[in-house]
């Protein structure tokens, strides 16, 4: 059964000349800066990506909506009491740095802001910077190798020092310095900080730069009179790392590891009149189910995040009438990884070490025969619902970067014939074997309803096949941990399959791909702190990462991005199975602008109630 895929061949894309003709026209003001973002989007690119467009053509940009047409206009900071907030899979620690995936981001980002992020109209938006660097403000050099970020004044870190260019500077040297170990660091890569006055930065490339926004200027910054004395091997000794001190709209008071995390208002906030809410709790625990019932069905909680539900019981809770789902489509896949070494083998006290090789997956036929027990329509259709599209592809948004190159189909009896002919034949307990080696694997995943059923699915179409299938389902709080000390993390991936959800809020691929290349295999060296937890190596693959972080073409560097894709996926280690979309459960009183394209508490100024 093959795989649906949309067509790329329906409408051809605007040539140079007609495209420059369109940027024309919104300079002149014929043609609505909106209109031009929605063209654009006909043919596959992504909002931020064509605001980047009108940014360097000289068009100032819009004013960011991040409120209703019916503008909440506070007169005053506070008076919203508080803010309730339950995620399931709740913060481990919250120094932005050691971050492990989306749950720590979401317990830091109250507190730390970064230099600017994509709101939902696919602006550029500045948060600590004064203003988006342009062409016409002298901000972006016309090489293409360097940018100039003017700081926002009068912002001050919640312990009332003045936030600089010193801090900016400081967390590029922070997060680059090895010792640290900072899941940060790739986000700096092939750049330097400059600080050219106390407001202002100059960030420097080593090539030219074609998304030069980057990664870094969402870095969530951390104060440098707190963590200097702790850059390189003290990083895990600060004793700020859990007791945050930014410049967000809220301020530390107590935090419980995967449990509990409370902040007040920021008296002190650099915007007039904001937050709203006079404190927050953030509850951690449970599962996706009992968090969208503590919003949807009890109305308990104001607002709850990472739902992954069966489609059927999501309707169900959604028709209680206490709240209302919100889904975002940003660039989310959720997908099967097959370990490229061998957890049962140790090396250096280290298990999948990046020297190893895993027994049965190096044999490309085992590979094979995988990817054809994975029934991605039914997942989809039975599992998932609206929360998710059946894919071949890791990169699915922007449109423009999605390959058409790469092909599923689910066939159990041509997985079967795969197997006899590679010489893996079944034995009396059907379970197949080579050379002594049994098809017996270990296939682990968080706890979680959608999860482990998609879990369950591939094990009992892999049993006809002739796979045995261990299934281990992991707490959340376990699962995604940054614990160094604990075994049944994502990141030590002692297990032969694993499945999660990798999110990105950034339009560029650039950070996602980033997750398979050689120097972010996750291992001791850096606390397992490395992207590529896969720890799949290629040497072909490095070196086309590369050429897209100075390839200024854009349409050469989609086609980089995409034979990555296609290379990945056909080597069978990585086997997409969904472009997820991210849903949200919120009070029906609770006014939330959020956006795929950055965290949802980087809005949290602006949250209030209505009615």
């Amino acid at each position: 059964m093959k795989t649906p895929h949309h067509d790329r061949t329906a409408a051809l894309p605007p040539d140079e000349v007609e495209l420059r003709r369109w940027l024309a026209e919104v300079r002149a003001g014929t043609l609505p800066r909106r209109a031009f973002v929605q063209r654009l989007g006909a043919f596959g690119v992504a909002a931020p990506l064509a605001g980047l467009m009108l940014l360097d053509a000289g068009v100032a940009q819009a004013q960011p909506q991040v409120q209703p047409p019916s503008a909440f206009n506070p007169t005053q900071r506070g008076g919203g009491g508080l803010l309730r907030l339950l995620e399931w899979q709740g913060p481990t620690l919250l120094n932005p740095h050691f971050a492990t995936g989306l749950k720590d981001n979401t317990g830091a980002r109250p507190f730390y802001e970064p230099l600017a992020h994509f709101d939902a109209d696919g602006n550029l938006e500045p948060v600590l910077a004064a203003e988006i660097p342009s062409r016409a403000n002298g901000g972006l050099a016309a090489d293409g190798k360097s940018v100039v970020w003017k700081l926002k004044k009068g912002v001050t870190w919640h312990d009332g020092q003045p936030f600089t260019a010193d801090d900016v500077v400081f967390n590029w040297q922070y997060a680059t310095d090895l010792a640290t170990a900072a899941v940060t660091a790739g986000n700096y890569d092939g750049l330097k900080m400059e600080k050219m006055d106390a407001h202002t930065v100059r960030v420097v490339f080593n090539k030219p730069a074609p998304f030069w926004p980057g990664q870094y200027t969402g870095v969530f910054l951390i104060p440098r009179h707190l963590f200097a004395p702790y850059i390189g091997s003290k990083s895990r000794e600060a004793p700020n790392n859990n007791r945050p001190v930014g410049t967000g709209p809220y301020t530390f008071v107590e935090f419980r590891p995967a449990d509990l995390l409370r902040a007040a208002l920021n008296k002190n906030y650099h915007l007039p009149n904001r937050p709203f809410f006079d404190t927050l709790e953030m509850k951690a625990g449970g599962d996706a189910t009992s968090a969208a019932r503590a919003v949807l069905q009890t109305g308990d909680y104001d607002f709850a995040s990472s739902l992954s539900l069966p489609e059927d019981l999501l309707e169900k809770m959604e028709g209680a009438g206490k709240g209302r789902v919100q889904i975002l489509s940003g660039s989310s896949t959720q997908a099967i990884y097959l370990n490229f070494t061998d957890p049962a083998q140790t090396v250096d006290g280290e298990r999948s070490h990046a020297k190893t090789r895993h027994p049965i997956f190096s044999d490309p036929t085992v590979r094979q025969a995988m990817g054809l027990l994975i029934d991605r329509a039914g997942v989809q259709r039975f599992i998932y619902g609206r929360q998710g599209q059946a894919t071949t592809n890791f990169i699915n948004n922007p449109v423009r970067y999605r390959s058409s190159g790469t092909q599923a189909e689910f066939n159990i009896d041509k997985a079967k014939a795969v197997l006899d002919g590679a010489g893996w034949l079944p034995g009396p307990d059907g379970v197949r074997a080579k050379g002594g080696r049994r098809l017996s694997l270990l296939f682990q995943g968080a706890v979680g309803a959608t999860g482990q059923s998609m879990q369950a699915v591939v094990k009992q179409a892999a049993a006809k096949a002739g796979f045995a299938i261990e299934l281990k389902a992991v707490p959340s709080s376990v699962f995604f941990s940054s614990d160094a000390g604990n075994p049944d993390t994502y990141g030590k991936f002692n297990a032969d399959m694993q499945t999660y959800n990798w999110t990105v809020t950034n339009p560029d691929p650039e950070n996602l791909m980033q997750c398979f290349v050689s120097w972010e295999v996750a291992s001791q060296a850096n606390k397992w702190l490395g992207q590529n937890l896969v720890r799949w190596q290629n040497a072909e693959y490095d070196a086309l990462f590369r050429a897209t972080q100075t390839e200024l073409d854009p349409t050469k560097r989609a086609a980089i991005f995409i034979r990555m894709n296609d290379m990945l996926v056909k080597d069978g280690y990585v086997i997409p199975i969904l472009a997820r979309n991210s849903v949200r459960a919120m009070a029906k009183n609770l006014v939330a602008p959020l956006s795929p394209w950055r965290n949802d508490m980087a809005s949290l100024a602006f949250w209030h109630r209505v009615g």
